[in-house]
């Protein structure tokens, strides 16, 4: 699968396009990580920008963010200073002698595991650098909310924004193919200089709530909390001190899960 992807490889351009001046995404998994009570070592896997280690970071933990892109981790040092960034594949990891009290893997990025395989990969990878005790905590689209909706793929989604002086637009056609339980998206990029468009490829497993909590538990987590919001990326957004609404059924899901053996 082609994961070329103008936004990873110009992680500015990711930033002006999904604006977070708020820090919504990080005071969500803070709140998330004070409230189960977890310990200060938090390992931000497909850390992207580095947005969201950094204000980790400046809550007063330590804070390892973890990408594939050379590109968003060259940025990260450089705009988001504070947390150690280095390079690995979320499917599967190997970190050597570190340990974490907590993994973090926010917006989807668990859903590039195309398989069960790989889920179990990520996983596995996530139990061996936990403490026993340490948190998983993950938001994702919703694999129950988008299988059947053949309706994605007649409503392209066209956003414009302009950065640096030049306006960008996207137009984002998506594509569920429930055989293979994957969300095909392909999004289109123009600007207003006359550059070529540029064509991108890429796809997320469709992950069900009950598929996600059965893995959980066999690879020696208990799911502490699984539900559809709010969030820091539902609508209506996540507040400090909002209450899980506690069902499954809506676009988002998010999940607090704790390692019980080591």
């Amino acid at each position: 699968m082609d994961d070329a992807n103008l936004l990873t490889d110009n992680p500015a351009l990711y930033e002006a396009r999904f604006p977070d001046p708020q820090r919504l995404a990080g005071r969500w998994a803070e709140e998330t990580l004070r409230t189960y009570g977890s310990g200060p070592r938090v390992l931000d896997l497909g850390c992207g920008t580095g947005r969201d280690a950094a204000y980790l970071q400046s809550r007063g933990r330590t804070v390892t963010g973890a990408d594939l892109s050379d590109a968003m981790l060259r940025h990260a040092s450089r705009e988001h200073p504070g947390p150690e960034y280095l390079r690995a594949d979320l499917r599967e990891f190997d970190l050597g002698p570190r340990r974490f009290d907590a993994v973090v893997c926010l917006d989807s990025a668990l859903l590039y595991c195309r398989s069960g395989a790989e889920t179990a990969g990520f996983l596995t990878s996530c139990r061996s650098c936990l403490h026993p005790g340490g948190l998983l905590v993950a938001e994702m689209r919703n694999g129950a909310y988008l299988l059947g909706r053949a309706t994605l793929a007649e409503a392209p989604a066209v956003h414009t924004f302009t950065h640096r002086g030049l306006v960008h637009r996207s137009v984002t056609r998506l594509r569920v193919d429930p055989a293979a339980r994957l969300l095909h998206r392909v999004r289109t990029w123009t600007t207003d200089d006359g550059s070529p468009p540029v064509e991108q490829r890429s796809a997320w497993r469709l992950l069900l709530p009950a598929e996600l909590r059965e893995a959980l538990t066999a690879h020696g987590f208990d799911v502490l909390a699984l539900h559809d919001g709010p969030g820091p990326r539902t609508e209506p957004p996540w507040r400090e001190g909002d209450p899980p609404a506690g069902t499954t059924d809506a676009d988002r899901l998010h999940v607090i899960a704790r390692l019980t053996d080591g």
